[in-house]
């Protein structure tokens, strides 16, 4: 599956300190300074409908954290998926009479202009589920031979992970099994399965039913695969046993993410699947939670439509920090908008106060696990003092925007 078309990020000199991000599994804030490239999958969308602000803050967070690996030195190996096949894709498809493939199709190309106007460098693969389904049904067949999946015995041919194959499960999410049974299902788990060894066993691969898409499992049979298999699978295959950074949304943490971990660590035997698991917070919209089924959706695409500079929206959700479940309100946009102009009347004065001492002073702020709003307030105190007159360093505007554009991936 093709990729978004990047864009040239401009060079700083000198070089950033070692990236300090909040690890959720030991809950704390620890370096993630690699010996070689970094490690990064990020879990990207169901393309079932339009990019919404809540995908926009997540992308944002984990382009962040690629920036700041380069700015340090760093190689960046980045992998994003697209759950091209999933229930919620075929219910949409099935409520709107339309063919799943071309929802699917159209969905994923509308993110990708998305993350173009919002200057999100571009992962080095963007891959599908679909296209990644041989790779899943031998890696689930593995798991059924090895003894840590079985399958269920109602002729469904539905196969599911063996929990207690996973002595450590619950470490990433830090959660009770009580917690977790009340999560399962609002998040796609299945806990009433009749069949199951345990509740919390999540589904590997879904047998083929009538009037469903299915593929060729092999010895599996035809079916079509579970949604934690996919991401461990992919970021297997294409970034090895262990990486640096799992990211996502808070609330890919459990299930998602802890199974995806658990799956990855049995196939391999190595273990924390990642170094960091990294979690943005959600966006809510006038204080209230933002859901497709609240109606309650804010799209980058209609926002765009509505002219709004999408460097104005990225920057609204950059004045929250990106753990922090936050609200997006039609007043933080408009100082956003304000932000910018002021910005951008800053950068072209003829001259201002120090650039190289703004720049040090914003990467001392995003390597302490990215404090955006920091680094905003440092920005506008530059602007500030360049619009009062401050004209100390010829070079300082011209720094104070590239290093925004670096660092921050605004354009001014």
């Amino acid at each position: 599956m093709e990729s978004w078309v990047g864009h040239e990020v401009p060079r700083l000199p000198g070089r950033g300190g070692p990236l300090r991000l909040y690890d959720s599994a030991r809950q704390g804030v620890h370096p993630s300074d690699p010996d070689g490239p970094a490690t990064m999958y990020v879990c990207g969308i169901t393309p079932y409908d339009a990019t919404h602000l809540g995908h926009a803050a997540t992308m944002i967070t984990f382009d962040l954290v690629q920036r700041m690996w380069r700015d340090t030195g760093h190689e960046v190996r980045y992998v994003q998926n697209v759950t091209d096949i999933d229930d919620p894709l075929l219910e949409r498809a099935d409520r709107d009479g339309e063919d799943w493939k071309v929802l699917a199709m159209r969905e994923t190309a509308l993110f990708r202009e998305d993350m173009e106007a919002l200057r999100i460098i571009p992962p080095e693969h963007y891959v599908g589920a679909v296209e990644s389904i041989p790779d899943i049904a031998e890696k689930v067949l593995v798991l059924l031979k090895d003894g840590a999946a079985y399958r269920l015995e109602d002729g469904t041919g539905d196969v599911y992970f063996d929990i207690s194959a996973a002595p450590r499960f619950g470490y990433e999410s830090n959660l009770s099994r009580d917690e977790m049974l009340e999560i399962f299902p609002e998040r796609g788990g299945d806990p009433d399965r009749a069949g199951k060894r345990d509740p919390l066993d999540p589904l590997l691969w879904r047998g083929a039913r009538d009037g469903e898409p299915s593929w060729p499992g092999g010895e599996l049979g035809p079916g079509r695969p579970g949604w934690h298999i996919e991401c461990a699978v992919i970021a297997l295959g294409l970034l090895g046993s262990t990486i640096d950074v799992q990211g996502g949304g808070n609330d890919l943490l459990f299930p998602h993410h802890e199974c995806s971990a658990a799956h990855a660590e049995r196939l391999t035997g190595a273990a924390p699947f990642a170094d960091h698991y990294v979690h943005a917070g959600m966006i809510g919209l006038d204080g209230e939670k933002m859901s497709k089924s609240r109606g309650n959706l804010v799209f980058v695409s209609r926002l765009r439509a509505d002219r709004v500079d999408p460097m104005a929206v990225r920057l609204a959700l950059l004045s929250g920090h990106y753990r922090a479940d936050r609200s997006w309100t039609e007043d933080l946009l408009t100082v956003a908008e304000e932000r910018l102009r002021r910005w951008r009347r800053a950068a072209a004065a003829p001259a201002g106060p120090s650039g190289e001492a703004f720049l040090a002073s914003v990467r001392d702020r995003l390597t302490d696990d990215l404090d955006s709003p920091g680094a905003l307030r440092l920005a506008d105190e530059w602007a500030d003092q360049a619009l009062a007159g401050v004209a100390e360093d010829p070079a300082g505007p011209a720094l104070f925007a590239a290093t925004l554009d670096a660092l921050l991936g605004l354009r001014l």
